[in-house]
């Protein structure tokens, strides 16, 4: 399964998801007037990474279910 090439583009697009998670509960946990201007804006980014990587999971669960 490792070597399948949508695998690993579900698994760079979960990392990616938890890397926006972890920047922003690094923001929100240090506060200051960054956390006040972006907090929202970093978390419209991890809804919108969270979506793409669950229609990426369910398309990869999709394709494997076909033979694929």
């Amino acid at each position: 399964m490792a070597d399948d090439p949508l695998f690993l583009v579900v698994a760079a697009a979960c990392l990616g998801v938890a890397a926006i998670l972890i920047f922003g509960i690094g923001t929100f946990g240090k506060g200051g007037e960054f956390n006040r201007k972006h907090a929202n804006r970093i978390m419209r980014w991890r809804i919108g990474a969270q979506f793409v990587a669950v229609l990426l999971i369910l398309l990869f669960v999709y394709v494997r279910r076909q033979g694929g």
